[in-house]
Protein backbone atom coordinates (compact mmCIF):
# COMPACT_ATOMS: atom_id res chain seq x y z
CA UNK A 1 0.00 0.00 0.00
CA UNK A 2 1.57 3.10 -1.08
CA UNK A 3 1.45 6.01 1.22
CA UNK A 4 1.09 8.76 -1.38
CA UNK A 5 -2.06 8.24 -3.53
CA UNK A 6 -2.33 8.03 -7.20
CA UNK A 7 -3.25 11.13 -7.94
CA UNK A 8 -1.13 13.08 -5.46
CA UNK A 9 2.03 11.24 -7.05
CA UNK A 10 0.60 12.50 -10.54
CA UNK A 11 0.48 16.22 -9.30
CA UNK A 12 4.11 16.26 -7.71
CA UNK A 13 5.89 14.63 -10.82
CA UNK A 14 4.82 17.47 -12.99
CA UNK A 15 5.53 19.70 -10.47
CA UNK A 16 8.86 18.42 -9.75
CA UNK A 17 9.13 18.21 -13.72
CA UNK A 18 8.25 21.98 -14.33
CA UNK A 19 10.62 22.94 -11.02
CA UNK A 20 13.28 21.05 -10.32
CA UNK A 21 16.26 22.60 -12.20
CA UNK A 22 19.44 20.86 -9.98
CA UNK A 23 19.92 17.17 -8.46
CA UNK A 24 18.37 16.94 -4.89
CA UNK A 25 19.70 14.42 -2.33
CA UNK A 26 17.67 13.01 0.21
CA UNK A 27 19.47 11.38 3.67
CA UNK A 28 17.40 8.92 5.60
CA UNK A 29 18.46 7.67 9.40
CA UNK A 30 16.47 5.22 10.42
CA UNK A 31 16.72 2.24 12.46
CA UNK A 32 15.01 -1.66 12.23
CA UNK A 33 13.87 -1.19 16.13
CA UNK A 34 12.63 1.07 18.54
CA UNK A 35 11.76 3.56 16.21
CA UNK A 36 7.89 3.50 15.83
CA UNK A 37 7.60 6.21 12.63
CA UNK A 38 10.86 4.79 10.69
CA UNK A 39 9.44 2.62 8.48
CA UNK A 40 6.49 4.76 7.10
CA UNK A 41 8.81 7.54 7.11
CA UNK A 42 11.35 5.35 5.07
CA UNK A 43 8.61 4.41 2.43
CA UNK A 44 7.34 8.14 2.28
CA UNK A 45 10.61 9.54 1.14
CA UNK A 46 11.34 6.34 -0.83
CA UNK A 47 8.30 6.74 -2.56
CA UNK A 48 8.99 10.42 -2.68
CA UNK A 49 12.14 10.02 -4.71
CA UNK A 50 10.66 7.96 -7.11
CA UNK A 51 8.73 10.78 -8.63
CA UNK A 52 11.76 12.36 -10.59
CA UNK A 53 15.05 11.75 -11.90
CA UNK A 54 16.42 14.73 -9.98
CA UNK A 55 15.98 13.26 -6.66
CA UNK A 56 17.67 11.00 -5.35
CA UNK A 57 17.66 9.18 -1.88
CA UNK A 58 20.21 7.44 0.45
CA UNK A 59 19.17 5.60 3.76
CA UNK A 60 21.43 5.12 6.70
CA UNK A 61 21.19 3.46 10.26
CA UNK A 62 21.13 5.70 12.96
CA UNK A 63 23.53 3.07 14.98
CA UNK A 64 25.49 1.11 12.30
CA UNK A 65 26.31 4.50 10.46
CA UNK A 66 26.62 6.87 13.44
CA UNK A 67 29.45 8.83 11.64
CA UNK A 68 27.39 9.84 8.97
CA UNK A 69 24.44 10.62 11.20
CA UNK A 70 27.17 12.90 13.40
CA UNK A 71 28.52 14.53 10.53
CA UNK A 72 25.45 15.64 9.85
CA UNK A 73 24.20 16.37 13.36
CA UNK A 74 21.55 13.63 13.38
CA UNK A 75 20.95 12.80 17.26
CA UNK A 76 17.41 11.34 16.79
CA UNK A 77 15.10 9.43 14.12
CA UNK A 78 13.18 9.62 11.91
CA UNK A 79 15.74 11.98 10.67
CA UNK A 80 16.27 13.16 7.28
CA UNK A 81 18.47 16.15 6.22
CA UNK A 82 18.37 17.78 2.32
CA UNK A 83 21.65 18.31 0.46
CA UNK A 84 21.76 21.18 -1.46
CA UNK A 85 23.11 20.66 -5.43
CA UNK A 86 27.16 20.59 -3.97
CA UNK A 87 26.23 17.37 -1.68
CA UNK A 88 26.62 19.75 0.88
CA UNK A 89 23.90 20.09 4.03
CA UNK A 90 21.39 22.56 3.22
CA UNK A 91 20.72 22.86 6.76
CA UNK A 92 17.07 21.53 6.57
CA UNK A 93 16.18 18.62 8.09
CA UNK A 94 13.27 16.58 9.32
CA UNK A 95 12.53 14.76 12.75
CA UNK A 96 9.61 12.40 12.74
CA UNK A 97 7.54 11.14 9.90
CA UNK A 98 6.80 14.06 7.41
CA UNK A 99 3.00 13.39 7.42
CA UNK A 100 -0.52 15.25 7.18
CA UNK A 101 -0.23 18.78 6.36
CA UNK A 102 4.11 18.51 6.46
CA UNK A 103 4.14 16.62 3.77
CA UNK A 104 4.07 19.68 2.09
CA UNK A 105 6.95 21.15 3.76
CA UNK A 106 9.27 18.42 2.84
CA UNK A 107 7.91 19.01 -0.80
CA UNK A 108 8.88 22.56 -0.37
CA UNK A 109 12.21 21.78 0.83
CA UNK A 110 13.09 19.37 -1.85
CA UNK A 111 11.68 22.02 -4.63
CA UNK A 112 14.08 25.02 -2.93
CA UNK A 113 17.10 22.41 -2.83
CA UNK A 114 16.27 21.93 -6.54
CA UNK A 115 15.23 25.45 -7.97
CA UNK A 116 17.80 27.55 -5.61
CA UNK A 117 15.13 30.02 -5.05
CA UNK A 118 15.48 31.95 -2.04
CA UNK A 119 11.94 33.51 -1.39
CA UNK A 120 12.91 35.93 0.99
CA UNK A 121 12.76 39.70 1.46
CA UNK A 122 15.70 41.56 0.73
CA UNK A 123 16.32 43.03 4.45
CA UNK A 124 16.75 39.57 5.52
CA UNK A 125 18.78 38.75 3.65
CA UNK A 126 21.18 41.44 4.48
CA UNK A 127 20.71 40.58 8.29
CA UNK A 128 21.66 36.74 6.81
CA UNK A 129 24.58 38.17 6.06
CA UNK A 130 25.51 39.60 9.15
CA UNK A 131 25.40 36.25 11.10
CA UNK A 132 28.88 34.12 12.15
CA UNK A 133 27.91 32.11 14.25
CA UNK A 134 25.81 29.20 14.41
CA UNK A 135 21.91 29.50 14.00
CA UNK A 136 19.42 26.83 15.51
CA UNK A 137 15.98 27.03 14.80
CA UNK A 138 13.61 24.08 15.68
CA UNK A 139 9.93 24.29 14.83
CA UNK A 140 7.66 22.21 16.51
CA UNK A 141 4.88 21.09 15.14
CA UNK A 142 1.77 18.19 14.56
CA UNK A 143 0.81 16.41 11.51
CA UNK A 144 -2.49 17.64 12.09
CA UNK A 145 -1.64 21.68 12.49
CA UNK A 146 -2.55 23.83 8.93
CA UNK A 147 -0.03 26.94 10.23
CA UNK A 148 2.96 24.68 10.87
CA UNK A 149 3.96 24.29 7.44
CA UNK A 150 4.58 28.23 7.14
CA UNK A 151 6.69 28.21 10.39
CA UNK A 152 8.89 24.91 9.01
CA UNK A 153 9.11 26.66 5.10
CA UNK A 154 10.20 30.17 6.36
CA UNK A 155 13.12 28.46 8.97
CA UNK A 156 14.47 26.29 6.21
CA UNK A 157 14.41 28.78 3.85
CA UNK A 158 16.50 30.73 6.45
CA UNK A 159 18.74 28.06 6.38
CA UNK A 160 19.13 27.35 3.02
CA UNK A 161 20.30 31.10 2.59
CA UNK A 162 22.84 31.02 5.01
CA UNK A 163 25.17 28.82 6.09
CA UNK A 164 25.35 29.56 9.62
CA UNK A 165 21.64 28.54 9.94
CA UNK A 166 20.04 25.37 10.82
CA UNK A 167 16.21 24.52 10.98
CA UNK A 168 15.03 21.41 11.91
CA UNK A 169 10.94 20.14 11.59
CA UNK A 170 10.62 18.55 15.09
CA UNK A 171 7.31 16.49 15.09
CA UNK A 172 6.06 17.11 18.44
CA UNK A 173 4.41 13.86 19.57
CA UNK A 174 7.24 11.45 18.39
CA UNK A 175 9.65 13.43 21.19
CA UNK A 176 7.60 14.08 23.86
CA UNK A 177 11.24 14.60 26.18
CA UNK A 178 11.88 18.25 23.77
CA UNK A 179 8.45 19.20 24.22
CA UNK A 180 8.65 19.22 27.47
CA UNK A 181 11.99 20.43 27.79
CA UNK A 182 10.88 23.59 25.38
CA UNK A 183 7.74 23.78 27.02
CA UNK A 184 5.61 22.96 24.06
CA UNK A 185 1.86 23.66 25.10
CA UNK A 186 0.56 24.12 21.10
CA UNK A 187 1.98 24.25 17.76
CA UNK A 188 3.58 25.71 15.99
CA UNK A 189 6.38 26.57 18.47
CA UNK A 190 10.14 27.69 17.36
CA UNK A 191 13.01 27.69 19.29
CA UNK A 192 15.57 29.52 18.44
CA UNK A 193 19.15 28.97 20.17
CA UNK A 194 18.13 27.26 23.18
CA UNK A 195 16.69 30.17 24.60
CA UNK A 196 14.15 32.36 22.30
CA UNK A 197 10.49 31.23 22.13
CA UNK A 198 7.94 32.21 18.80
CA UNK A 199 4.49 31.35 19.04
CA UNK A 200 2.44 30.81 15.76
CA UNK A 201 3.62 30.90 12.43
CA UNK A 202 5.08 34.43 12.33
CA UNK A 203 6.19 36.41 9.05
CA UNK A 204 9.62 36.73 8.61
CA UNK A 205 9.43 40.65 9.52
CA UNK A 206 8.56 38.85 13.14
CA UNK A 207 10.71 36.20 13.34
CA UNK A 208 14.22 37.75 12.28
CA UNK A 209 14.32 40.03 15.07
CA UNK A 210 14.07 36.73 17.74
CA UNK A 211 16.77 35.73 15.86
CA UNK A 212 18.83 38.46 16.39
CA UNK A 213 17.81 38.75 19.43
CA UNK A 214 18.97 34.85 20.43
CA UNK A 215 22.41 35.80 18.51
CA UNK A 216 22.38 39.25 21.17
CA UNK A 217 21.24 36.81 24.40
CA UNK A 218 23.95 34.37 23.79
CA UNK A 219 27.23 36.65 23.58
Amino acid sequence: MTLIPDEERRLITEDFEAELSRPVKILMFTQEFECEFCKQTRQLVEELSELSDNVTLEVYDFIADEDVAAKYNVDKIPAIVILDEEGQDAGIHFYGIPSGYEFASLLEAVKLAGTDKVQLSDDTLEQLETIQEPVHIQVFVTPTCPYCPRAVVLGHQLAYASSWVRADMVEATEFPHLSQKYSVMGVPRTVINEDTHVEGAVPEEMLMPKLMQALSNGR
